[in-house]
Parts: C-alpha cells; structure tokens; sequence
C-alpha cells in the first residue's frame, strides 16, 4: 500500500500561524506542529515529494522534505496555493480563525483597564485548496474540538468538500496539542474510523495507510 505514495506530489501544513497585534505582540495557539511534521515524514518515506509548509515551530525539518516557513494565516495560504497542484493535501496545521484588523507599527502602550481589538477572519485554506481546479485527488483536513467531535468534524466536512477529516479531541490530558500521543477519530462520506492513542508517529503512519486506502477506493473502476 505505501507504494502509492511512490512519485506522488504531496502538501502538508503544519503547526500554528501567529497574526500580529503589533511588534511584539500576537494571537496565536498551542499547535507544536507535531502531527504535521510526523505526517510529512513519513509520506516521503513513502517515495513522495513532499512539501511542508510549516507555521512557527521549534522541530528539525524532515529529512527530504522541502520546508516553507510561514508565520501568518495569509502567509500559509499563499504558500499552500503555490504548492499546488498535488495529488494530496493534508492541511494538518492549525489557523489561526480570526487575525486583527491592523497590526500596530510600534509597540501598544497601555492605556486604560481594557483593550478592544477589531479582528477579522483569516482566508479558509482548506475550503479553497478544495475548490481549486488544480484541487488535489484527496483533501484531508483536521479538527481540533472540545466536545461533539463527530458533530463538528463532520460538519467540517461537508462544508469545505473535504474527501477525509481527523478529528483530535483537544483539553485532555494525553492527547491533542503540545503531546507526544494522539488519538484520531476519522470520518469520510459513509465511514468512519478510530485511530489510537499511538505516538504521533506511529499515528501518522496510520493516518497514511487509511488515507491511501481511501484513494484507492476512490480511483477503482465503477
């Protein structure tokens, strides 16, 4: 089965994206990018070209890997698109939803008890790598959630025309951002399946196998 990935053009983002409130300052979340990179790895240990394009993190670039180090959600997107086309996208990393208005040119001082930011929402990656017409054979998206996983992940889903989604239950101990371990649960359209708790690396090798699986079905005749 790894042998699919064999000549195969293969996107990952990873991590977090920091959005700028000013020079010093910025929104950003607990993405280690572990998931990602561990993901990246192992497809081009799979005979894949891989591009990683990872938000910002404190890991070793993968080994055959071409890495693209981006900060913002604007950043990642651009890179993204610009990776494409691909026969398989995993957007692993997690962006930021909302970034501010305007980022200050110095420092903010302050000023008073409380602080009002204006934020906008960032561009919806995924949603637009699946409604490319240089869209990838297979669009795999993650969902990081606190409660309803399968609710929210399948809404997910749906909405941005995804053809797989591995959802992560974050806020518990053992699992999600910052660990070592992982637990997935995995949906597609008319399936689903439990993956874990591995080490992120022995997820991602899970992930992959489902993942190629999938893309078999999918290119098999009637």
């Amino acid at each position: 089965m790894s042998a699919m990935l064999a000549g195969k053009r293969v996107v990952v983002s990873a991590g977090p994206t920091y959005e700028d409130i000013d020079p010093v300052r910025f929104i950003g979340n607990r993405s280690s990018g572990k998931m990602g990179f561990a993901l990246a790895t192992a497809a081009a240990a799979r005979g894949a070209e891989v591009v990683l394009v990872a938000g910002p993190v404190q890991l070793p670039a993968p080994t055959g890997v071409l890495r693209i180090d981006v900060r913002s959600a604007a950043q990642m997107r651009t890179a993204v698109l610009a990776a494409l086309p691909a026969d398989l996208y995993i957007g692993a990393a997690a962006v930021a939803d909302y970034a501010p208005r305007s980022i200050a040119k110095g420092k903010m001082k302050k000023t008073g008890a409380t602080l009002t930011l204006e934020l906008v929402r960032t561009p919806d990656i995924l949603a637009e790598v699946a409604a490319d017409p240089r869209r990838p054979a297979m669009v795999v998206g993650f969902a990081a959630e606190t409660d309803d996983v399968e609710h929210y992940a399948r809404g997910k889903l749906e909405k941005k025309k995804l053809d797989l989604i591995a959802a992560n239950r974050v806020g518990v101990p053992g699992s999600g951002f910052e660990c070592d371990d992982n637990a997935l649960s995995v949906y597609w359209h008319g399936g689903s399946r439990e993956l874990g708790p591995l080490p992120k690396t022995q997820l991602a090798e899970a992930l992959l196998d489902l993942v190629i699986a999938r893309m078999q079905a999918a290119s098999a005749p009637g």
